[in-house]
């Protein structure tokens, strides 16, 4: 299953865009920080991720606050087929 969930802030955004299919589309970046317990120790994470949200939530993601922490829920993909980068495709969000 490909399935991720995580608390971040919304560092950048791009302007609203549609696809050539008239979809709705707007990119991100977002931020994470925490701390996780690996191995029974204590470890700062700290990571930028590409985020992209295309459809009915897009109008929510390009709406919303910049810096504020938000509950993000979605999956992992490629960037394009050829791309080994990966990018956060946002299925849903709430305030966290």
């Amino acid at each position: 299953m490909n399935e991720l969930s995580l608390v971040a802030s919304i560092l950048e955004r791009d302007v609203l865009r549609y696809t050539p299919a008239g979809i709705p589309i707007v990119g991100g970046i977002l931020q994470h920080g925490s701390t996780q317990t690996e191995a029974r120790l204590d470890r700062q994470v700290e990571f930028e991720i590409p985020a992209v949200a295309a459809g009915e939530i897009s109008g929510r993601f390009a709406n919303a606050e910049l810096g504020a922490m938000y509950r993000f829920t979605g999956f992992l993909a490629r960037k394009s087929r050829h791309s080994k980068s990966l990018v956060f495709h946002i299925i849903d969000f709430s305030a966290a």
